[in-house]
């Protein structure tokens, strides 16, 4: 979709969105039609595993996802800790981002995100490669296999971290676990919402939220959003527009259609922060941009469509099919850190041009159906699934000689000076394409006794063309991942689980006799202990674990330019995950986790080191209240903290970033029925901090205080 075309169907959506002119109401269905929909979506939906409407909105917890199963199973009987961030604590947060909501999730670190040009985070130690190692997926589907801009928030309605390994369900994947983005439905009654926002640093946003029938069969449902995001660091801003439709047909009372696109696209810097001076991040102001600003944006575009079709065959058994597909680009030029000198001061720096671009395709299909067996219960599953993924990767490079350096002064740098003009470095295009089979049985052994038994084979093909030394690696490797958990209701409030399960993840590239390296494979061990109220809006999962990853490419001993799959890493800790609606006034979250991530083996690392980016301890607590002032007008106010301790910055140990803690403060005021005006401060003490790094040349400091006031309308 080219940039003008993308422009104005943004714009009409928002012109949409006002044209209606409707009462506002709450996302909830009214009709026949409506119902069927919901009642399909809710029982079954190949990635539709939440439905919006059919719960209260104002409150933190969730007490059901169909993430962890692909079936609606309440949290407390899943063997699994499951943390469901709501579309409430989004808007709390105003994230407007995947990664403003991080902090709120025991156990999840920032890691590397390639100048802020994707997402890229670890779960309990573990993050994988950059593009694509940990796995998140929208609806159900992976979707950040490629390259694609950070997540936008504006169409997303709940976030589902699903902790310790999902292959069983999901395929190659980290450990550590898995999130699921699930994105907002469309609803048969009218409702529609334009927010506006202005913030610190020149930021601007718009988005539009409508939703309503076409007739008695179809709904629609598109979000838009339209920013201008400044920021703290010199010469550094960003550009994005989105747009997200979607349609729900039903065909019949058992039968429904559904349709859901995303387009975005980004312009920003490839921006690698600052550098550490003998080991101190701290020399340099976090405003200090070691770029080239004539290098001008990294143009980014992300095209995903997702249709499914879900058929009930009676009261017990259901099909789901579904075909997912996304598209995308990265092209620009950028100027990176290389070397820093004796000095001390001066930074050598390189440049280079990227032209990526990949497919994704991925087709599903299930069979689910609820059945008696001798008085036990079973809630069976069995699903196939196919991959394809095609990645094209050009790059140019320099990195100039001391002779003719392309350097500046990291305390007085001056820009603008002749740019080296990159040469051929990588040229490769790789083709995967994976087939899938995977069972699922959710047994009800009792009223009390719960046990979830799964297991999926996965066989995995790839090939590797190196056009520039017309060099071709082929890998054909298979897996098999099960998992099993048991879970006891000691009270309707209380239960205990215990669970085991493997994981898989291909590895890259050939070793020296250009043979494909095995896969890395994991293996995890979880108890936990979980509380849930009577009225079920408070909750609380305590969760211990053990997972350990063999296979990690290490250093060939016998030839240091090659790797070998030999490598071990561990991570063992505890997470505690809370959140309450306490009353009519107050609604609250927190979370506590100690992760200790190390190196287990290796060929060249430390036995022992600590993984990169990974605190032992963090944490964070926010708490909100409401009530009604003397006109009856609904407002709030609230805050919190977030805590996240020191951490190894690069893999060899040679610096750390340290432990820091920040807070916020928001507020709103619904001053009519239909607008609603909020403030919030991030960093309210304004802490200087950094998020993470990837060595000590690639460090990004965390954002400096910075404020945004909102307008909500409805109408």
């Amino acid at each position: 979709m080219k940039m003008t075309a993308l422009r104005a169907a943004v714009l009409g959506a928002l012109a949409m969105s006002q044209a209606h002119n409707l009462a506002w109401g709450a996302d909830t269905t009214t009709n026949t039609a409506a119902t069927s929909a919901t009642s399909a979506s809710a029982d079954s939906g190949l990635g539709q595993v939440v439905v919006t409407g059919t719960g209260e909105r104002q409150q933190y917890r969730q007490n059901a996802t169909s993430s962890a199963t692909r079936s609606e199973t309440p949290l407390q009987e899943l063997p699994q800790s499951v943390q469901v961030v709501s579309r409430q604590l989004i808007d709390d947060l105003a994230a407007t981002r995947l990664a403003d909501v991080l902090l709120y999730v025991s156990g999840v670190a920032r890691q590397n995100n390639f100048g802020g040009l994707w997402d890229n985070y670890s779960i309990r130690g573990f993050s994988g490669s950059e593009n694509g190692g940990m796995n998140i997926l929208w609806n159900g589907f992976a979707s950040n296999r490629g390259y694609a801009p950070p997540r936008d928030m504006a169409n997303v309605e709940s976030v589902d971290f699903l902790k310790g390994p999902a292959a069983a369900l999901y395929g190659n994947s980290e450990p550590g676990g898995t999130i699921n983005v699930v994105s907002k439905k469309p609803q048969f009654k009218s409702a529609n919402a334009l927010d506006l926002s202005i913030g610190t640093n020149n930021t601007y946003r718009s988005a539009v939220d409508s939703t309503g029938a076409l007739n008695s069969e179809v709904a629609y449902r598109i979000n838009a959003a339209m920013e201008h995001k400044g920021s703290m660091r010199d010469d550094v801003t960003s550009q994005r527009e989105f747009l997200a439709p979607a349609f729900t047909w039903v065909l019949s009372d058992r039968t429904v259609l559904n349709y859901e696109g995303e387009f975005l696209r980004q312009k920003a810097p490839l921006d690698r922060g600052i550098v550490a001076v003998n080991g101190n991040p701290g020399v340099l102001p976090v405003s200090r941009f070691l770029g080239e600003p004539r290098d001008g944006d990294i143009k980014m575009e992300n095209r995903n469509h997702l249709l499914t079709l879900e058929h009930r065959l009676d009261e017990n058994w259901h099909v789901r099919t579904g075909v997912f597909h996304k598209d995308g680009s990265l092209d620009g030029f950028s100027t990176e850190a290389s070397a820093l000198q004796a000095d001390n001061a001066t930074l050598r720096r390189q440049r280079r041009y990227r032209d990526y671009s990949w497919h994704d395709t991925s087709l599903q299909a299930e069979l689910g159906g609820k059945l008696q067996t001798g008085g036990i219960g079973h809630e069976v599953l069995v699903g196939t699934e196919i991959d394809w993924l095609t990645l094209d990767q050009r790059m140019l490079r320099i990195n100039p000689s001391a002779a003719a350096p392309y350097a500046v002064n990291i305390y007085t740098p001056v820009y603008g000076q002749a740019q080296p003009t990159p040469l051929p470095n990588t040229d490769t295009s790789e083709r995967q394409i994976s087939t899938a089979l995977y069972l699922q049985d959710q047994v009800s052994l009792s009223d009390r006794w719960k046990l979830l038994a799964g297991v999926r084979a996965d066989s995995f093909r790839s090939t590797l063309n190196n056009w520039r030394s017309g060099a071709t690696t082929r890998q054909d490797k298979s897996a098999v991942s099960p998992r099993l958990g048991l879970t006891y209701l000691i009270t309707p409030a209380w239960s205990v689980y215990a669970s085991a399960s493997k994981s898989f993840r291909p590895n890259s590239g050939s070793d020296v006799q250009g043979n494909a390296f095995s896969p890395e494979t994991a293996r995890a061990a979880e108890a936990g202990l979980k509380f849930q109220s009577q009225d079920q809006r408070s909750g609380a999962t305590l969760a211990v674990f053990d997972i350990t990853k063999q296979n990690v490419l290490t250093t060939d001993p016998s030839n240091p330019s090659f790797s070998v799959a030999a490598g071990e890493v561990r991570s063992k800790g505890v997470e505690l995950d809370a959140n309450a609606k306490l009353g009519r006034h107050w609604r609250l979250t927190g979370n506590l986790a100690y992760t200790d991530a190390y190196v287990a083996k290796d060929n060249t690392l430390t036995v022992g080191a600590r993984l990169v980016n990974v605190p032992r301890v963090s944490g964070s607590l926010l708490a909100v209240f409401e009530d009604v002032d003397a006109h009856g007008a609904p407002f709030g106010v609230g805050g919190g903290a977030s805590y996240v301790g020191a951490r190894t910055g690069d893999q060899a140990g040679s610096f750390r970033l340290p432990a820091y803690a920040t807070a916020r403060a928001l507020a709103y005021w619904q001053f009519t029925p239909r607008m609603k005006l909020s403030l919030d401060v991030n960093n309210l003490f304004n802490k200087r901090y950094y998020t993470s790094s990837y060595n000590n040349l690639w460090i990004m400091p965390g954002d400096e205080r910075n404020a945004m006031l909102a307008l909500n309308v409805r109408f």
